[in-house]
């Protein structure tokens, strides 16, 4: 008798052990009910992905939700143009690997062949922003892409038309749930610059990420869009997202060189 105790008591608490999910679990599972922004911290540094994200891939990117939860009250600029994507496949190249780290004190270079280093798998930024800017936007419609040498969370799209969108990683979190799961979040500060304005707003981006089998990984990203301070409406949004785009990836790795 009390062995059946100790195997029901140890089965609920293996059972109330796994349904405790992570806070980026957790907010995924509420997706679409998202009435704050992610829990993230300060971001320093990069955002550093599993060894099994390291090469070059051939992401497929489509579009499956849109939502606009103040509507008709709030619609952002560009909501509605955006519907052209929806369920429409976007392919272009992403890569990542410990060779796209930027040192976050330039006076102080680690050895990348020092075996006791870390060997942190990054994203290529301006690589990955150029080739999902002229995959949305067209190659004529992208000068570049520039990384601030000294900080990766700061990225600035130049854009034809004397246009920039400079953008400013401000806060971040990750969560390896298993193996071969990698769930993340960025809080991104946004500025579009043009001859005729100023728009200013703030991003998520949370993506889960799954190795499906050796070279193949599937994503859900969920992007959402939250007001500046700046906006006339931001007090009637608060911390609320005033868009949220839902997107399927799928990454087939490729046997390419990563040099170009």
């Amino acid at each position: 008798m009390l062995y059946r105790i100790f195997l029901i008591l140890f089965s609920f608490v293996l059972l109330t052990h796994n349904a405790i999910a992570s806070p980026l679990e957790n907010r995924l599972q509420q997706y679409p009910q998202w009435n704050h922004k992610p829990p993230v911290k300060i971001a320093q540094g990069d955002l550093y992905y599993p060894q099994w994200m390291a090469g070059t891939w051939l992401a497929e990117s489509i579009l499956v939700e849109q939502t606009a939860p103040l509507a008709p009250e709030i619609i952002t600029p560009g909501f509605n143009d955006n519907q052209q994507y929806l369920n429409q496949p976007v392919n272009f190249l992403v890569r990542f690997g410990t060779e796209y780290l930027v040192p976050e004190n330039k006076w102080f270079l680690p050895s990348l062949n020092n075996s006791n280093q870390p060997k942190y798998i990054v994203a290529d930024r301006v690589f990955n922003g150029e080739h999902i800017a002229a995959a949305y936007l067209g190659d004529n419609n992208i000068f570049q892409v520039k990384i601030d040498p000294d900080n990766p969370n700061k990225q600035i799209t130049f854009l034809k038309g004397e246009r920039q969108l400079i953008s400013t990683v401000t806060g971040r979190a990750s969560e390896t749930p298993t193996p071969n799961r990698f769930i993340s979040t960025e809080v991104t500060k946004q500025l579009f610059r043009s001859p005729e304005r100023i728009y200013l707003n703030e991003v998520e981006t949370t993506s889960d990420y799954q190795l499906i089998e050796p070279g193949k990984i599937q994503a859900q990203q969920i992007t959402a869009i939250y007001l500046s301070p700046q906006d006339p409406d931001y007090f009637t949004a608060s911390d609320r997202p005033v868009a949220i785009y839902r997107y399927q990836l799928n990454l087939e790795k490729q046997e390419i060189n990563d040099e170009g």
